[in-house]
């Protein structure tokens, strides 16, 4: 409907070189030791928590999403297919339980580990009080090398009302005892997308809040249209909406929505605020450490990921914009392998940072998007193949699902790779793997095999279609 008419966590990772450093009242010296500074419960790098419970919802979110399919819900039903089945119930509770019976022991198992291993743990915050010099409650620790990993938190609106409802984070929606009957989500970013797709399998009826003209405004804009065109099917949709009040409603919430075509109030049980997350570099005091920061506050590092002050380093979503765990992960490794090996160091190039959104349908991206080519002024070729062009696509019955990859004209390389549909995160990985190592699309579409009938055959189709270009 167009509407014209955090895992918060709080970590500082100081490592002490082969020397101590630092001396005078008050201070506490570290030879050879390692430090970890923890005021949050322990759970990964960025918003570990949301992610690991994505895939441990998937099942049910599929048996759930195909049997209201089989009702006659939008894009296809079970019936088409010659299959006629029902879910008479799914258990909430015990199938959140599944999953933070996982999650929730990482933190006690995290300071075990870290503690058997000879690291100094502070369950305090953190906070730099001059360079390399970092105050944990009543102590000051100073190091030789500082690794600076806090991670970031949801944004909260300055909303009118919003401080006297209750709402939800994406640190804390996935806690709730019992399935809310509906909800409001304030933003049409991947976190919106996702937990909109969560509860809207489980029968919460769902109303999207969106400022901008689509939702997933970062992905490729085919990618994004069809996206919000699906997801509008599903769910309220309002896009090109603002919100202005937020009040108590005897059944929960009542939301304020201002449009080019007037204002509309939603009403729901549950408020779901995902705007998205900020680093938590204003909790770290970074101007005191020296650290420099970037325009949206996080610490600026060069591709190595040294920080402006020597032998400090920083890592995920603190240093980067991409929130992403593999990001994370990979950023992790090399500021191990260059804290060990200083004569060594090795650089990340982020130019690939693929990411994928698990919603329904899956989308999976890499590189440019086709309107930040022409912004930028990038020639490309651009191919885009429809799933149903292929045997499996064509079993699928589906209709609305495509993969597309834009080229390099000259060189013939791939500069960027976009899916909607199903194992879209899979499907994509070639396209990354082809990417990283600079193959073009010539070899990775003339000189590999791909079995038949698997959805492969969708990227290799699309892939064939540039060798005409």
């Amino acid at each position: 409907m167009r509407c014209r008419a955090a895992f918060r966590r709080r970590k500082v990772y100081g490592r002490a070189a082969l020397r101590s450093c630092g001396s005078g009242d008050g201070q506490r010296q570290h030879a050879a030791r390692r430090v970890c500074s923890s005021a949050r419960r322990c759970r990964g790098t960025g918003p570990l928590r949301w992610y690991l419970s994505q895939p441990g919802l998937h099942p049910e979110q599929d048996v759930r999403r195909h049997r209201r399919r089989g009702r006659g819900r939008a894009g296809g039903s079970a019936a088409r297919l010659g299959v006629n089945a029902t879910v008479e119930h799914a258990d909430w509770q015990a199938i959140r339980d599944r999953v933070f019976h996982r999650i929730d022991p990482l933190h006690d198992s995290a300071l075990n580990y870290r503690r058997e291993n000879g690291v100094d743990v502070y369950t305090e915050e953190g906070r730099f009080i001059a360079p390399k010099v970092l105050q944990v409650g009543t102590e000051q620790i100073t190091a030789d090398t500082f690794i600076v990993a806090v991670g970031s938190r949801p944004v909260v609106q300055d909303i009118p009302g919003l401080d006297t409802v209750p709402f939800h984070t994406s640190d804390t929606i996935m806690r709730v005892d019992e399935v809310p009957a509906s909800m409001a989500v304030i933003g049409g970013g991947f976190i919106a997308a996702e937990f909109s797709h969560v509860f809207g399998a489980f029968g919460t009826d769902i109303t999207i809040v969106q400022r901008g003209p689509r939702l997933l405004m970062a992905e490729d804009e085919q990618v994004s249209a069809r996206f919000t065109e699906l997801a509008s099917q599903r769910h309220r949709v309002l896009v090109e909406a603002a919100v202005t009040s937020v009040e108590r409603d005897a059944d929960g919430v009542a939301v304020t929505v201002t449009c080019p075509g007037g204002d509309h109030v939603v009403r729901a049980a549950t408020l779901l605020v995902s705007v998205g997350r900020r680093p938590n570099t204003d909790r770290l005091d970074t101007s005191a450490g020296g650290l420099a920061l970037d325009g949206h506050d996080h610490i600026v590092t060069d591709s190595a990921y040294r920080t402006s002050v020597p032998d400090v380093w920083a890592l995920g979503d603190v240093a980067n914009h991409f929130q992403l765990k593999h990001m994370a992960n990979a950023e992790a490794r090399l500021v191990r392998h260059n804290v060990l090996h200083p004569k060594d160091v090795r650089t990340l190039a982020n130019n690939v940072a693929p990411h994928a959104v698990f919603t329904n349908p899956q989308i999976a991206s890499v590189g440019l998007t086709e309107q930040e080519a022409r912004r930028r002024g990038i020639e490309y070729l651009v191919s885009t193949r429809d799933y149903a062009e292929t045997a499996y696509g064509w079993a699928l019955e589906d209709t609305t699902n495509f993969v597309k990859v834009l080229a390099d004209p000259l060189d013939r390389t791939i500069l960027g790779a976009h899916i909607i549909g199903p194992q879209a995160a899979t499907l994509i990985q070639p396209l990354i793997q082809a990417m990283t190592l600079g193959l073009t699309v010539d070899r990775v579409a003339r000189d590999v095999l791909y079995i038949h009938p698997a959805l492969t055959e969708v990227v290799e189709q699309a892939l064939l279609a540039l060798q005409c270009l």
